[in-house]
């Protein structure tokens, strides 16, 4: 099994068979939510803001970014280039044998693609969130035409469109590991999310003005409907397949594939799931397929997601000084046994501070306190062509500071516009 990027249904698959009923859409979900086997793999995804530099207010077109992204050759790494609603460009490596050949595969395919980029006269800039320009979908495709029309619909339209057009992440992937630690590397994977948010935070603006928030991506994500965007770990959280399932199916279903063609039609009222599934409801005039509970999981955007393996979903995107750093981080105390103990002791006490890590970041005292036990513990057994991005991020934490105040510096000495031009241009 590898790791994938979510895309959108193949249309051929409607015909799968229809799901008998709730129990068996949950029994669906339950087995096929995680896979069985080792640690080790690691796959990333990183998106960046398309600016141009003499004009930062300016939105590439989809001409523009695709003229580019045609002439590209074969990524080095690996990757798979691809573009998000409002121009982002994303890139997704495969899974790697181990964090550090996977932040190695990465940069060398963000070498290749900033080079391209930058001869076309663009520049691609790591923040969570666009500071400068207003949200505006510029990718043609169905599902996020729809996506903007389920947003409208469900009065959530400003976020929708924010969180679509105006936010941007590193995602890391790895593997869920043998079954019979589910439950307690889920837990962790979730219990780690508010200190990473607070070490993670770089999107202290949103429209030219500055939020209130460090990681002001993450407060997008908050003001969308959490049965969609929330945690999905219950309190207990022994049985992340059960877990899932129930989030998944109390969910409203987003989108609806229609043959022949499979356009994608957004659902305008609150449908669970669970009510198509079990027929209280009828959507698209049929009962769902498998392939529509499958497609439906890839509408859920929870901070932590089951994809047989793990997505991690929480960070925002950051320089390149420090997120290679930030990702060995995370992924050393979700994979090395020396310190997953070590990491769920010190974010105990943290572990449920998702806003306040979003809003204030490592100014809480005690989310400074678990992340500085955090980057110290992975710190001390980070390899040797790490050890500078690491000692960066180790004295961020302990100075308290996370991207968002340097971004913010900047921003205060130079101006909005220009620090966008700088960071388009390379100039960090």
């Amino acid at each position: 099994m590898a790791f994938a990027v979510a895309s959108q249904l193949d249309g051929t698959r409607l015909a799968d068979g229809e799901l008998a009923g709730l129990s068996a859409a949950a029994q669906y979900i339950t087995d096929s939510c995680l896979c069985d086997g080792p640690l080790g793999r690691v796959g990333l995804e990183l998106e960046a803001h398309c600016y141009d530099p003499v004009a930062p207010h300016r939105r590439p077109g989809w001409g523009e970014i695709i003229e580019v992204i045609e002439s590209l050759p074969a990524m080095p790494g690996g990757s798979v280039v691809t573009v998000e609603p409002g121009g982002a460009v994303e890139l997704s490596g495969p899974p790697a044998d181990g964090v550090a050949a996977a932040i190695a595969a990465m940069t060398r395919d963000q070498d290749v693609l900033r080079a391209a980029f930058a001869a076309a006269g663009l520049g691609l800039v790591l923040l969570g969130a666009d500071p400068l320009r207003p949200a505006k979908r510029i990718n043609p495709g169905p599902r996020y035409r729809a996506m903007e029309q389920f947003f409208a619909a469900t009065d959530t339209a400003v976020a929708g469109a924010a969180m679509m057009t105006s936010t941007a992440s590193v995602q890391v992937n790895v593997d869920a590991g043998p079954q019979a630690g589910w439950a307690a590397r889920v837990r962790l994977a979730h219990a780690l999310g508010p200190v990473m948010i607070a070490m993670a935070a770089n999107s202290p603006m949103l429209r030219g003005e500055f939020s209130g928030w460090v990681s002001t991506r993450q407060r997008v994500w908050s003001q969308l409907d959490a049965a969609r965007c929330g945690p999905i770990l219950t309190a207990s959280g022994d049985d992340p397949g059960t877990d899932w399932a129930r989030y998944a199916l109390k969910a409203p279903v987003m989108l609806v594939h229609m043959p022949p063609e499979g356009a994608a039609e957004p659902v305008r009222h609150y449908v669970p799931f669970a009510d198509w599934a079990d027929g209280r409801v009828v959507l698209g005039g049929r009962r769902p397929t498998t392939a529509d509970l499958e497609y439906h999981l890839t509408t859920l955007f929870p901070p932590v997601r089951p994809r047989r393996w793990l997505e991690i979903r929480y960070l925002d995107s950051v320089p390149d000084a420090i997120w290679p750093a930030l990702v060995y981080t995370l992924v050393a105390l979700l994979d090395d046994p020396q310190l997953t103990s070590i990491a769920a002791e010190a974010v105990e006490p943290v572990a449920t501070a998702w806003d306040t890590a979003a809003r204030v970041g490592l100014a809480d005292r005690r989310l400074h306190a678990a992340a500085t036990r955090c980057v110290t513990a992975a710190a001390e057994r980070v390899p040797p062509a790490m050890t500078g991005a690491m000692g960066r991020l180790v004295q961020a934490v302990e100075q308290g500071r996370c991207p968002a105040d340097d971004f913010c510096d900047r921003v205060i000495k130079h101006g909005i516009a220009p620090t966008v031009s700088q960071l388009a241009r390379g100039q960090s």
